[in-house]
């Protein structure tokens, strides 16, 4: 035998094992028992019989395997079969003593501290080794906790110049980042550090992650603030202290644009897998890496991802090129795991998948209607006694539909609790006041947090999404409703979940994203496991085979999304476009896809830019395969005079740009309309400007499904309605007079009322669902139009506004300001670049005894603002303490 056939012991131990039939019987077994327990019918179901003790000793075996390619999947296994036994024999002594064997075995101390295990290592070897494993996955930075094995792995790569990893969603990748800063802070680095979240929402969550749980007093101690914004106060009054940014990759290129010369020493992708698939916002990330990646001192790249076989793709965006599988990790060990029932409402058969045999179990058959959907069963989980409900998350593909299943849930628990008024939470009280008070008295979602209900859905102040959150992970909520948020990174602690479609909208789930939805139920920090229940009906687009395909397929090689989602005929028709002379990048066809079409055009932005700045990126490079000789020569040629003007804001392509710069400098008149002196605006200026850079900025076609949305004569249809919206929000009103507003509205007009995207309807003003139809559409639009759509446009005006008439010519009246911060006050503003959210700072300004206004109009708040007996205000102050404490006085 030569060197190359040796075999490892763990090898031959471990080789066959997958394959064993006592092994495979038992599991088969156990996982039946386990299934008809979960689902309460051990009284009409018998029971398996099971060798617990042979169970037991062959978890403790594949906990300890060393197997080249399978250790993680054994070890998984493993953490299977013990958790299923601990759920059948929850007083078993002998159970729980094997359970701690074997997550200490597999390095899940967390799960050990869980089970309470009175485990004692057998021998002095074996006790050894425990305490040495114990002391190798401490975490540095917090000696009170440790890491898990594969964790440990990532952590000590972290400071390589780049890499990879992926795993699980519940492996815990974000923490590894935290820690790995929160470390080097200890240490007394002065570095700056950004870690790039996929949404909006996630920021504030990792944002109080960071500072409440992670760095608190450090962040004084050490200089450093944690930033959210690129107008955060902190970098204008501390531009010398170091800082933690956590941003969307829009915002760091935004920050880039602003400050080129800010030095970034670290940056932290979570999520990576957003830059494959077709995703519209996949090129800000590809603008963000190439950009940091070309700097003479580049900054170190880490990259996160769930579940991807081959993280090192995304080192291929780097500039260099010089990295490989090396620089790479791909773990599929998971500390939870997750069981999977397939629910099928047209059979009425309930079915437990075997992810080690690729098979389907049968057990029991349901008495439900089609029509009833996913409500009676979870029904089951819902507890009217002092006894725990299990927390649930249901999925589905659309708002309308998550927030009538909530609404149905609701009735169902009324019935479950025999009509009797149950006891609300004080905490559950309170903050459905807060959403009457701030959104309106008749949203559906007050009425359903005092029943512990709660659904997630799309915007709300951030204050109140963060406690509906907080709640759920402390079990006075116990039933999330969601949409797509879900699997955009919100870590709720659930332990069942109920996905009700494999679609999100109206497209498929890729694989990747499929199995990051699988894998949000189940928290190490509060449990072991967790069930996932996959709903279908067998209709045209929810069949149990796609499911079972799904499930069995895994996910394959993932390739980034300029690679494989940009079709051949994209980029040949954008360099058709360029070679003729214009910038103007329309659809493909008719039926192209809006997403497909938004990504296809900002790479073509992307390519311009890299061809007239001789960037050879991987982006030029991936083009350059459809070019003939000399065409990039002949673009650079035909474009070379507009080099001075373009840039990496790729929102706004050169075409708008052009025209903008023209109407600026040829119309010392052309400037946001002035508000009156009490702040108000003139809603017929407002349309009007609106209107002005409607043409200018080509919203019919680049905007054509909102902002430049027109009727069969070419008159804007839905601008009117944004303009008053966008005056309410930048008078600093409130999300209840902005729906009181809106319900006021369409009450005059009721037969310009749509029940959804293709269904109109008379307005019925009695109708609660209505209105509440009215206030999910006027959210949408302060979140996706006001907020991002119309800020973004703001942004580029008043840029080239102060770059013809001088920096500070917006001074006293920028609106791209006004819309970030919902306001045109000064007082207001500062607080909230301070970290104060919208409604807190509002708040604040109303009650002028809690803060002063210093000679040079700095605001100081007062101590005494602890004590005001606002609930959102008082939970920010600590992370705003902590951050910035200079803007406490006595």
């Amino acid at each position: 035998m030569n060197q190359h056939e040796k075999m490892r012991l763990g090898d031959v131990l471990f080789q066959g094992i997958d394959e064993n039939d006592y092994l495979n019987e038992l599991y088969k077994n156990i996982l039946y028992n386990y299934a008809i327990t979960v689902l309460q019918i051990t009284n009409i179901k018998q029971l398996r019989g099971v060798n617990v003790d042979d169970a037991l000793r062959f978890a403790d075996l594949l906990s300890k395997s060393t197997h080249v390619e399978k250790a993680d999947s054994h070890k998984i296994w493993a953490h299977e079969i013990i958790t299923m036994l601990l759920t059948l024999y929850p007083d078993d002594e002998v159970v729980h003593y094997y359970a701690g064997s074997v997550l200490t075995s597999t390095g899940n101390f967390m799960g050990r501290k869980l089970v309470q295990s009175q485990y004692v290592e057998p021998t002095v070897m074996d006790e050894l080794f425990s305490t040495l494993s114990d002391l190798y996955l401490t975490v540095p930075a917090a000696p009170e906790k440790k890491f898990f094995q594969q964790q440990r792995k990532v952590y000590e790569h972290l400071d390589d110049a780049c890499f990879s990893y992926s795993a699980p969603t519940s492996m815990g990748k974000s923490f590894i980042m935290r820690m790995f800063i929160k470390e080097q802070i200890l240490a007394g680095k002065k570095k700056n550090y950004a870690l790039i979240v996929p949404t909006k929402a996630l920021i504030n969550e990792v944002r109080s992650e960071i500072i409440r749980n992670d760095l608190e007093n450090l962040l004084d101690e050490n200089q450093y603030h944690v930033v959210s914004s690129a107008n955060d106060m902190a970098l204008e009054t501390h531009p010398d202290h170091n800082f933690v940014f956590v941003l969307t990759p829009e915002r760091l290129l935004y920050l880039l644009n602003d400050k080129p010369d800010f030095v970034l020493d670290y940056l932290f992708i979570d999520e990576a897998h957003k830059m494959t698939g077709r995703n519209s916002r996949a090129p800000f990330y590809y603008s963000v890496v190439d950009e940091l990646s070309r700097r003479t001192a580049k900054p170190k790249f880490i990259f996160a991802s769930p579940n991807i076989p081959n993280p090192q793709e995304y080192l291929s965006l780097l500039a260099s090129g010089e990295y490989d599988k090396q620089n790479a990790i791909a773990s599929a060990f998971s500390p939870v795991v997750q069981f999977k029932f397939l629910v099928n409402l047209k059979t009425k058969q309930i079915y437990i998948y075997n992810d080690h045999l690729k098979t389907l179990e049968y057990i029991c058959s349901i008495n439900a209607n089609p029509e009833d959907g996913v409500i009676p069963l979870m029904g089951l989980f819902y507890k009217n006694s002092g006894e725990r409900t299990s927390r649930m998350i249901a999925y589905f593909s659309s708002k309308d539909k998550a927030i009538n299943a909530a609404l149905t849930f609701a009735e169902l628990q009324k019935q479950i609790d025999g009509g009797t008024q149950k006891q609300i939470d004080p905490e559950l009280a309170e903050l459905a006041r807060d959403v009457r008070n701030q959104v309106h008295r008749d949203y559906f979602l007050a009425g359903l947090l005092e029943q512990g209900i709660a659904y997630h859905i799309g915007y709300l102040p951030s204050a109140i999404r963060m406690r509906i959150e907080k709640l759920f992970k402390d079990e006075k909520i116990t039933a999330m409703f969601c949409t797509s948020t879900l699997v955009e990174g919100v870590n709720l602690p659930a332990d069942n979940l109920f996905i009700t479609s494999y679609y999100s909208g109206r497209a498929q789930m890729t694989d990747v994203d499929f199995r990051n939805l699988v894998g949000r139920v189940g928290r190490i920090q509060y449990n072991l496991s967790g069930n996932v229940f996959m709903i279908s009906d067998e209709t045209r687009n929810n069949k149990q085979d796609v499911y079972l395909d799904k499930l069995k397929s895994g996910i394959p090689d993932q390739h980034l999304s300029l690679v494989q989602d940009l079709k051949p005929k994209h980029k040949k028709r954008i360099i058709e476009i360029l070679l003729s002379g214009s910038s103007v990048i329309d659809k493909y066809n008719d039926d192209q896809p809006e997403e497909e079409y938004i990504m296809m055009r900002k790479f073509g932005l992307i390519l311009l830019k890299d061809i007239l700045h001789d960037n050879d990126s991987l982006i030029q490079q991936e083009f350059r395969k459809y070019m003939k000789d000399g065409d990039e020569e002949r673009i650079k040629n035909i474009f070379s005079q507009y080099i001075p003007i373009i840039d990496s804001d790729i929102n706004i392509s050169l075409d708008q740009t052009r025209k903008l710069r023209a109407a600026i400098s040829a119309d010392s008149t052309f400037a946001y309309p002035l508000p009156e002196p009490n702040g108000s605006f003139n809603i017929d200026e407002v349309f009007g400007f609106l209107i002005r850079l409607g043409d200018i900025f080509d919203w019919k076609r680049y905007e054509y499904s909102t902002l430049g949305k027109c009727d069969e004569d070419g008159d804007y249809t839905k601008l009117r309605w944004y303009a008053v919206i966008l005056v309410q929000w930048m008078e600093g009103k409130g999300l209840n007079y902005i729906m009181r507003r809106a319900v006021e509205y369409q009450e005059r007009h009721p037969e310009k009322f749509w029940i959804n995207r293709y269904t109109k309807q008379y307005y019925d003003k009695n109708s609660l669902e209505h209105r509440n139809i009215v206030f999910a559409n006027t959210l949408e639009v302060i979140e996706n139009v006001i907020l991002f759509s119309i800020s973004n446009y703001f942004l580029r005006f008043s840029n080239e506004y102060k770059r013809v008439h001088g920096e500070k010519s917006l001074n006293r009246n920028n609106w791209y300001e006004y819309v970030e911060y919902g306001t045109t006050n000064e007082v207001t503003i500062q607080l909230q670049r301070y970290g104060f959210s919208r409604e807190s700072a509002t708040y604040i300004k109303a009650h002028s005894q809690y803060f002063t206004v210093d000679g040079e109009g700095n605001v100081h708040v007062k101590n005494d603002l602890e004590n005001c007996g606002d609930n959102e205000v008082v939970q920010q102050i600590p992370d705003i303490r902590f951050n910035t404490p200079e803007l406490f006085v006595e």
